[in-house]
């Protein structure tokens, strides 16, 4: 045979009533938190995670370009580089020359 207890069944009801309420505080104090942080993200002015990555993607480009446009001004600068002039012997056309005696 089970009896019930009016004071038991109030007490478990009050204390169901209890745990619900805390769980919605606790949602709503989360909720509360989370719009600060929001707040305080957006006030610092970062960037999002997507931005970050174009970004980064974009430097990446421009540096293989730069790199590319190093080798080929290298290429070009030898190639633009004066080839010395070969020595002409000067010393047979003073010998060839005839010398004044005076």
């Amino acid at each position: 045979m089970q009896t019930r207890n009016p004071l038991l069944n109030d007490f478990a009801d009050l204390m169901t009533d209890a745990f619900g309420a805390a769980q919605a505080v606790g949602e709503e104090a989360q909720a509360a938190m989370r719009a600060q942080m929001d707040r305080f993200v957006a006030d610092m002015d970062l960037v999002t995670r997507e931005e970050h990555d174009a970004v980064k993607g974009a430097l990446n480009e421009a540096l293989d370009t730069i790199a590319t446009l190093e080798a080929r001004l290298e290429v070009l600068e030898k190639a633009a580089k004066p080839k010395p002039a070969s020595r002409t012997r000067k010393t047979a056309a003073k010998k060839a020359a005839p010398k004044s005696t005076d």
